[in-house]
């Protein structure tokens, strides 16, 4: 039976599959993890898992894709899969009562894990979901800076950059759709079009934005009665530019949660945002998440059904642990602009 072990020497087993640039920082992430003591990779390329699986050390091996049912003794599956392939894999996971978090952030694929959200419950599984920079991390932090107010009002969530080439292609995607937002509890569609400026954390800077539909649901589903949220994307910064101040080591992206809400001051905003490699805060927010669902951070992460990253984890916590893997979010100083 998947996920049955020694109860005298227990082992704590992460599946990762999927070994693009998400899955590969995400594997790097986990094997460094003392609660996590061996890290399986999978991916179609079985020679590109080999080779990660040979980098990473004695604490990794490589399986073939799992099609029909999961090995045994998996702990946790971790999906950094190219664009509507993750349904299958937490359908698998599911069957087999094994807690699984995922990084695609296309609606239509959030929403095809979505569907299975009844099935987890009645299998008792966490199934987490758009665990990446945005959204992932901003719900994180919107979740952060809502407990700070009595009443929530208003989350803008806006994001620039993508990782691999699955992550650019479904970024451009989801600029091409239609978008939505939450208004006064209700879906509306009647976005307007053409951009809006972003003000990211420097050296990214301002950015043309255009609304879409990704990262609202997730918003939406864990805070049910905040009346307006909105999610916004922009083209990510030009390589370039980024080269010359940090080096070719992946393409950068940044992120800006925006949440209005009423404190013992009045009307209020707090600003956070976030400036690093795309990939590397995906997959770290991505390995994170996974080993709270495995229990390898302290108490481990228990709510059936399919969820956002700001329904499941304790914000100051999971930011701190984020921190100290160098991925690190900042507060906007200043005066907001309504």
């Amino acid at each position: 039976m998947a996920g049955a072990r020694s109860a005298e020497f227990p082992v704590t087993t992460a599946l990762v599959v999927g070994v693009g640039e998400v899955g590969v920082r995400a594997a790097r992430q986990l094997v460094d993890t003392p609660g996590i003591d061996k890290v399986l990779v999978a991916d179609r390329d079985r020679r590109r898992a080999s080779r990660l699986a040979e980098s990473l050390g004695a604490r990794a091996g490589v399986i073939d894709v799992p099609e029909a049912a999961l090995p045994d003794a998996v702990d946790v599956v971790v999906c950094a899969l190219p664009r509507g392939v993750d349904a299958h894999f937490v359908a698998l996971a599911i069957d087999a009562r094994v807690p699984v978090a995922t990084s695609d952030d296309d609606v239509d694929a959030i929403a095809a894990v979505q569907a299975l959200d009844e099935r987890a419950r009645r299998a008792g599984v966490t199934v987490a979901v758009g665990c990446g920079l945005a959204p992932g991390l901003s719900d994180a932090l919107a979740r952060h800076a809502g407990d700070a107010f009595e009443a929530v009002h208003e989350i803008r969530v806006a994001r620039t950059g993508w990782g691999g080439p699955a992550c650019q292609a479904s970024a451009r995607r989801a600029r091409r759709e239609p978008a939505i937002e939450w208004h006064d509890g209700q879906w509306r569609d009647d976005q307007p079009s053409g951009e809006q400026l972003v003000w990211f954390p420097e050296p990214i800077g301002a950015r043309d934005c255009s609304a879409v539909a990704a990262g609202v649901r997730t918003l939406v589903a864990a805070f049910p009665a905040v009346p307006r949220v909105s999610f916004v994307l922009g083209e990510p910064p030009k390589r370039s530019f980024m080269r010359r101040r940090f080096g070719d080591d992946g393409e950068w992206g940044a992120t800006r949660v925006e949440v209005w809400g009423r404190s013992a001051r009045g009307q209020d905003c707090i600003v956070y945002g976030v400036v690093e490699r795309t990939s590397v805060a995906a997959g770290t927010v991505l390995a994170v998440v996974a080993a709270h669902l495995a229990g390898a951070l302290g108490d481990q992460v228990v709510l059936p059904g399919v969820h956002g990253v700001a329904e499941l984890v304790e914000p100051v916590g999971f930011l701190t642990e984020l921190s100290q893997r160098g991925v690190r979010a900042a507060v906007f100083e200043g005066v907001p602009v309504a």
